[in-house]
């Protein structure tokens, strides 16, 4: 590590870190919301510009607003955020924001406003910029359907992308994340009247019991597979045969060939319930994050994290998905929950550990600083 960088990094302060990230969680971003996120993105780009000195390229996409700087001709390291969050508006005075015995609350203060504020500064304390990437999205929380296709251009070419997501418990990595598919399944039947003519009808209903069952036949909990029918709906009166029918169902797996095979049996469903019309909309949306993506990078965050005095750091995998699953899909190596320790992700309890924000600010600068010196992927 050169002696400019390190300098620098050293320079990196708990109040100024601290001070930026109350200006984001102070200003509400509900993904559902594109007016706020764009509002979001406003003060970003306000603090981004005034501690980088250049502003971002503003990218709208269907109404939803991406912030992205580019240092030099190519991305070798890219560091990927999101500024939208699941709180609705008014939760900031149910719930407000505040520092009491080291830890800080609010909505967005775990995922992932501290770990925004992270980035920011982390780039910010690097002399010698070329090579990065920072790109912050508006609509991870739903989904990210309006900035895959951006994240996967960013990232193509790079050599390893970090990702300050919110840690793991007792602030591990992420190591792994499963992939995720989600299904938005249409059934058409036919109404007729339940007592006069039932026989007349198509029922709906009974067709989508036929797809939960067959769901939940399709989970394999040795393989780590999850397929959850979670949201069901049908019918429109009591003494009516159903004519139509939905249902939404969540799929997670470790390997791509898991998601495929879920998705193949889905699509070849057919309805034993005849004259059900059945229509499967949806798919996979994530691909797995896999242990062999980041392996290469948890050595160096070993490494340079005992640095500052982060100790022995466990590296571990979860089922959630975020936009790194994108990156480590396309083949980038990739760290994930480089961002806050805390907890209480989407709860009431959301928090953030304010001792650990600073050296792990260090850390994620230390990481950019080393990777963007090759061109190569970052893995063994």
């Amino acid at each position: 590590m050169s002696a400019s960088v390190q300098t620098r990094v050293d320079q990196l302060t708990e109040a100024a870190i601290l001070a930026s990230i109350r200006r984001l969680i102070a200003c509400e971003s509900p993904s559902d919301d594109d007016e706020a996120v764009a509002r979001s993105a406003d003060l970003f780009a306000e603090i981004g510009t005034g501690l980088l000195g250049v502003a971002p390229e503003r990218i709208v996409v269907d109404g939803c607003t991406h912030l992205r700087w580019r240092f030099g001709e190519e991305t070798r390291v890219l560091l990927l955020a999101h500024h939208d969050t699941v709180w609705p508006h008014g939760t900031l005075a149910r719930l407000p924001l505040g520092i009491v015995d080291g830890v800080l609350r609010g909505p967005g203060s775990f995922d992932m406003k501290t770990g925004l504020a992270m980035a920011l500064h982390a780039v910010a304390a690097l002399d010698d910029r070329d090579g990065i990437t920072l790109l912050v999205t508006g609509d991870e929380e739903t989904g990210s359907a309006r900035s895959r296709a951006l994240i996967e251009e960013t990232a193509r070419g790079a050599s390893a992308a970090l990702v300050p997501e919110a840690s793991a418990d007792g602030g591990a990595w992420k190591a792994a994340r499963k992939g995720a598919s989600m299904y938005d399944i249409a059934v058409q039947g036919r109404a007729a009247h339940a007592g006069l003519e039932p026989e007349k009808g198509v029922n709906a209903t009974v067709a989508l019991a036929h797809l939960v069952l067959l769901a939940t036949g399709l989970a394999d909990l040795a393989a780590g597979t999850s397929v959850t029918p979670t949201l069901a709906e049908s019918g429109t009166s009591a003494n009516t045969v159903p004519a139509a029918a939905r249902l939404r169902i969540d799929v997670r797996a470790w390997s791509v060939a898991e998601l495929e095979r879920v998705d193949a049996a889905l699509r070849a469903h057919v309805s034993p319930v005849a004259g059900a019309e059945i229509t499967v909309g949806g798919g996979i949306n994530r691909p797995p994050l896999e242990r062999h993506m980041s392996q290469a990078l948890v050595a160096l965050a070993g490494e340079l994290g005992a640095r500052h005095g982060l100790g022995d750091v466990q590296a571990v995998a979860v089922g959630g998905a975020s936009d790194g699953n994108f990156t480590a899909g396309s083949g980038v190596p990739t760290l994930d929950g480089l961002g806050a320790v805390g907890g209480g992700a989407h709860a009431d309890d959301e928090h953030a550990i304010v001792a650990e924000i600073l050296p792990r600010t260090r850390l994620l600068a230390d990481l950019a600083a080393e990777i963007s010196r090759t061109d190569e992927p970052w893995q063994n």
